[in-house]
């Protein structure tokens, strides 16, 4: 039997880009066995839109569901990985870069790709369930949140912080679930691209 190809597209918490205003990750070594404890034990302290991570509802709508009401099949399943230029993505972008049925979409653009509201209008049109991007957040420092609000507003989940480097365009399974916190606005994520038609599809 064939080995499955898993394309891991988490960046690593503690050296990712931190949006500006956010806290930065910090990993302090609490017990150390070369210090003569009987073991290892650490404590993380993070922004919770660190690295990978999933956005809620909450995240820009006080009433919002937040990420432990979210479905996880949201966040697993067949998606399409998207090249797209650096800038502003439009509507007028989306009509000519994405398929017309489009469940989970990731946006590749090197981290310099972010979302005009008629491009989170077009996406939301499409039916789309689930956008991942490989900058920090879909919308530039500055802006105003309102491609935020659309997306979220519209039931579509926003996965951000991708490292999408070894992954081509084309068709992949996914599996990106947000780490269970309770009334959270976001949780980080470990999400893999799995490349292999049968594995997702049954078919052979």
């Amino acid at each position: 039997m064939p080995s499955i190809e898993i394309i891991d597209i988490s960046r690593e918490m503690l050296t990712s880009e931190v949006y500006p205003g956010d806290p930065e990750a910090r990993l302090e070594r609490l017990k150390k066995i070369r210090n003569g404890d009987e073991y290892n034990l650490s404590r993380i302290s993070t922004g919770l839109h660190n690295g990978t991570h999933v956005d809620a509802p909450l995240h820009f709508f006080d009433d919002g569901d937040s990420v432990d009401i979210l479905e996880l099949e949201t966040f697993i399943g067949p998606c399409t990985v998207i090249e797209t230029p650096a800038g502003l993505l439009t509507g007028a972008d989306v009509e000519k870069l994405f398929p017309r049925v489009c469940d989970r979409v990731l946006l590749k653009g090197k981290g310099r790709t972010f979302l005009h509201p008629s491009a989170a209008s077009e996406i939301a049109f499409r039916g789309c369930k689930l956008l991942g991007i490989d900058a920090p957040s879909i919308e530039k420092v500055g802006s105003d949140g309102s491609a935020h609000r659309f997306l979220l507003g519209e039931g579509v989940a926003l996965l951000e912080g991708l490292d999408l480097t070894e992954a081509r365009e084309g068709e992949y399974f996914i599996a990106a679930q947000p780490v269970l916190i309770e009334g959270a606005e976001a949780a980080m994520c470990r999400a893999v691209l799995i490349k292999d038609h049968i594995f997702w599809s049954g078919s052979r």
